[in-house]
């Protein structure tokens, strides 16, 4: 990773005056998304076994529609990673079954990071404020260290898939990251595990189990991706830590 990468500019973007009700608005579209998702029982609908089960129905819709497939395909990834619902995974196996492997990983892409994008204003419109009220003192030290490693961090965070995507999504909202750094680095990476898994997709008749993509070895490379990305934090501290030595 280069340093033009990871040394994105990072300004603190002032909180965004709000009112109280525009607050309770959105928190009740995200309850009201909860609840119909599964009050209704939608979790059936985006399962290895529903998908497998109308996969026959989806390609052929796919062939005669394709535009419209593609549309209504990344605004459905889109809504459910804006609203932190489950199904993400099959959503990604869905992609690359009905597109291919590399189209299809666009198209996740292009869903999964703008539904991160939106729960991340979200957050950030709900509670940074309140967060900053609250510990902003005590943490602005960590908040400017986090800052400016920002792109670093959370792509390690993003390739690393340890931590759960919308946990991510929700916790960056808290703190001074910039949109265009977490897109950035949401964008970047996701690349590999949304490949890996449209790619999957495509043998989808094979699969049994969602474990038998996510294989230990799989981890383990996303792993090393994800502390090759720290790799320039690291080098810098050192630089600095023998610049004082020298002095």
């Amino acid at each position: 990773m280069s340093e033009m990468s990871t040394d994105m500019p990072v300004t603190e973007e002032p909180p965004a005056s709000s009112s109280p009700i525009g607050k309770i608005l959105v928190l009740v579209l995200f309850a009201a998304a909860l609840f119909v998702f599964f009050y209704f029982d939608l979790k059936q609908y985006v399962s290895l076994e529903a998908l497998k089960g109308n996969r026959n129905r989806l390609l052929a819709f796919t062939e005669a529609n394709y535009t419209s497939a593609v549309l209504i395909y990344i605004l459905i990834y889109c809504l459910q990673t804006a609203f932190s619902l489950p199904g993400a995974t099959i959503f990604t196996l869905a992609g690359g079954f009905l597109f291919g492997s590399v189209m299809g990983t666009l198209y996740v892409n292009i869903a999964a990071t703008t539904g991160a994008t939106l729960a991340f204003l979200a957050a950030r419109y709900l509670f940074r404020d309140w967060v900053e009220r609250k510990v902003g003192n005590r943490l602005a030290s960590i908040q400017d260290g986090f800052a400016k490693n920002a792109f670093s961090y959370l792509l390690t965070l993003r390739l690393i898939p340890l931590v759960p995507f919308f946990l991510v999504n929700l916790i960056s909202g808290l703190t001074r990251m910039t949109v265009g750094t977490f897109m950035a680095a949401t964008a970047i990476g996701i690349i590999p595990a949304g490949f890996v898994f449209a790619n999957a997709g495509r043998q989808l008749g094979s699969i049994n189990s969602l474990s038998e993509i996510a294989s230990p070895r799989v981890l383990g490379s996303f792993a090393l991706l994800g502390l090759l990305a720290l790799v320039p934090i690291v080098y810098r501290k050192l630089s600095r830590h023998t610049q004082k030595d020298g002095s």
